[in-house]
């Protein structure tokens, strides 16, 4: 579970580098309930603007 919070972390400060923020963005508490834990990192929803952004930033990734 504090892998799951590291790279939660660590994914918030490299979009933060690229100009995106995902406001919910966090571990998903409800996956800690699982035996054995299944954690899950949420990425939430987030505005029209963003995901344009997001898809930029994954485009120029990818080539």
């Amino acid at each position: 579970m504090a892998e799951a919070e590291a790279v939660c972390e660590e994914l918030v400060a490299v979009l933060r580098c690229t100009g995106i923020v995902l406001p919910s963005l966090m571990v998903d508490p409800v996956t800690y309930g699982y035996e054995p834990p299944r954690v899950l990192v949420e990425l939430g929803r987030c505005n029209v603007e963003t995901t344009r952004k997001l898809i930029a930033v994954l485009k120029q990734a990818a080539r």
